[in-house]
């Protein structure tokens, strides 16, 4: 019996460890950067604006005794419901902006101008657990943002239209962000 339960508490405590170690890996570098103990760090918030109620925002990042800084693209989605709300929240490394860019340049111009026959879905994945892409449902196609990797609540469903919209943004975060 001694060993059930030994067994049992040790596989608890190494799925919860594996857990924490899982969602540490989700962590975009820029958020790795403002969570390094030891440091005070600076966060400077520029709004660009907001598609389908999911605002974006560059986040320049200071550490004030080191003088080293980083910036990122954030994406905060508020979500309400009968039972309270939930900001759903996305960071997008400076680095993986452009990856992001050519992903919707890509998907416009061959991937979505034919519809195929069997569904696809075809997505751009940031380390952070962001996801942007598009897929076919009921013969059209379909885009969206996923800002947090295991949640399920955390879609912004798009039109083709505002690929060209968040695009425009990715653009303008681009200028705004430090060096």
């Amino acid at each position: 019996m001694k060993k059930v339960i030994l067994f049992a508490m040790f596989a608890v405590v190494s799925t919860c460890t594996f857990s924490q170690q899982e969602k540490a890996a989700e962590l975009s570098n820029a958020e790795k950067f403002s969570e390094r103990s030891g440091s005070l760090i600076q966060k400077v918030f520029i709004e660009l604006g907001a598609l389908k109620k999911c605002e974006l925002k560059v986040v320049n990042y200071t550490d004030l005794i080191s003088n080293t800084k980083t910036a990122a693209l954030k994406f905060e989605y508020a979500i309400t419901s009968t039972y309270g709300s939930d900001t759903k929240v996305a960071v997008l490394d400076a680095d993986e902006i452009d990856g992001l860019m050519k992903s919707i340049k890509i998907m416009q111009e061959k991937v979505m101008v034919s519809i195929p026959e069997l569904y696809t879905e075809v997505s751009f994945r940031a380390r952070g657990g962001f996801e942007a892409g598009c897929f076919v449902s009921k013969g059209t196609w379909s885009t969206y943002l996923k800002l947090e990797k295991f949640d399920g609540k955390s879609y912004v469903f798009l039109e083709k239209e505002d690929l060209t919209a968040l695009y425009t943004l990715l653009e303008q975060a681009k200028t705004k962000m430090i060096q």
